[in-house]
């Protein structure tokens, strides 16, 4: 494994750490505002983590707030017993950058249990896809994943499924599609950058049910 596809590993292992810790805290609990989880995990990653910068604003959504996207600017909620709570950061430790989402039910609900679990469970899907062909493109990944989501009984909540990652800023490609994970792009998953050196993605999986105002999320390294 050479020393980027380590480096990122070790960040990623930090933000689940971080994520873990936050659970732990008690902090994520009816009563408490979006804004205000969304605070109180950024002193508990400054705190035990030495935190101090994200590559992209952290997201908090929680109740029907699930089921929009990254870009979408929902108004601040007081979470609810019985909700379920997306969480989507993207910390920088030193110089890289992880991106991680996970999904929480606040109380007991079998239904949104299930679909937890079903993100969970189409992620790993996913991602063994992607590492059994070595000619998948981004396009067809997305394709793929959008497919699961019909297949276990839910839409797909976005129009893209990941992005590259790396060293902070990771690599981009200006006005064009070709490192996002969406429909009709044919940049292989697998495909070298510039200087011969293997590219690292995130996959992310949202599934909803917007009728209901149901979403969850997972995020995290595809490539590795």
């Amino acid at each position: 494994m050479d020393s980027t596809a380590e480096s990122l590993l070790a960040a990623q292992a930090r933000a689940e750490s971080l994520f873990d810790a936050v659970v732990a805290s008690g902090v994520m609990r009816a009563g408490i505002l979006e804004s205000e989880l969304s605070k109180a995990i950024d002193a508990l990653a400054r705190q035990h983590y030495g935190l101090r910068r994200h590559w992209h604003r952290r997201i908090v959504r929680s109740g029907p707030n699930t089921v929009l996207t990254y870009y979408d600017g929902p108004s601040d909620r007081v979470l609810e017993d019985g909700d379920l709570v997306v969480l989507d950061f993207g910390p920088v430790f030193g110089e890289w950058e992880a991106d991680y989402g996970r999904t929480y039910l606040v109380g007991e609900d079998p239904v949104k249990a299930r679909l937890i679990a079903d993100v969970e469970a189409a992620f790993a899907r996913g991602k063994a896809r992607a590492l059994a062909d070595p000619d998948i493109t981004a396009g067809a990944l997305y394709d793929y994943v959008v497919g699961l989501a019909k297949e276990y009984g839910w839409q797909f909540g976005a129009s893209s499924a990941g992005h590259l990652i790396g060293h902070f800023p990771h690599e981009r490609s200006p006005g064009k599609p070709g490192f996002v994970i969406q429909r009709g792009n044919p940049v292989g998953i697998h495909a070298r950058d510039a200087n011969g050196l293997a590219r690292h993605w995130i996959l992310e999986i949202h599934f909803v049910d917007r009728g209901a105002g149901l979403g969850a999320f997972v995020e995290q390294l595809l490539t590795l």
